[in-house]
């Protein structure tokens, strides 16, 4: 009779936010430990990023090859996400929150609603985001 010891389970993989969150550390970009404002410097350099990331988005979408348009939406991911982690703000717990909140915009019969391009609209049981509430959790 064999005595074995029970195979750890593997560790979880790391999230986007813990990606980014370790590229901020390793490139000392920031990391905030609690929801917090920061400059005005800094609040716009990030807003800056942002946006040259989103043109960048839009220029792979005109040319229409996946692969850049792929590229481009991840680098648009990964500045919310750095732009999070130098705020102390976990995304992702603040991404599960809007989701409760997008999928509480289905009507009474379950099915949504639409504006004319195409974007879904408030039901009559839509509960907004409580981000607040959220952020304070974080603290």
């Amino acid at each position: 009779m064999t005595d074995t010891a029970p195979t750890p389970a593997p560790a979880p993989a790391p999230t986007s936010q813990d990606l980014v969150r370790a590229f901020h550390r390793a490139f000392g970009l920031g990391v905030g430990s609690t929801p917090a404002n920061v400059s005005p410097e800094l609040a716009r350099h990030r807003q800056v990023l942002l946006e040259e990331e989103v043109a960048e988005l839009a220029e792979a979408t005109e040319s229409g090859r996946l692969a850049d348009i792929a590229h481009e939406l991840a680098d648009v991911v990964y500045i919310a996400y750095g732009t999070a982690a130098v705020h102390g703000i976990d995304l992702d717990a603040v991404l599960a929150e809007v989701h409760r909140a997008n999928m509480s915009k289905l009507g009474p019969d379950g099915r949504p609603s639409y504006r004319e391009d195409g974007k879904v609209l408030k039901g009559p049981s839509y509960r907004p985001p409580q981000v607040a509430a959220v952020l304070r959790d974080q603290s």
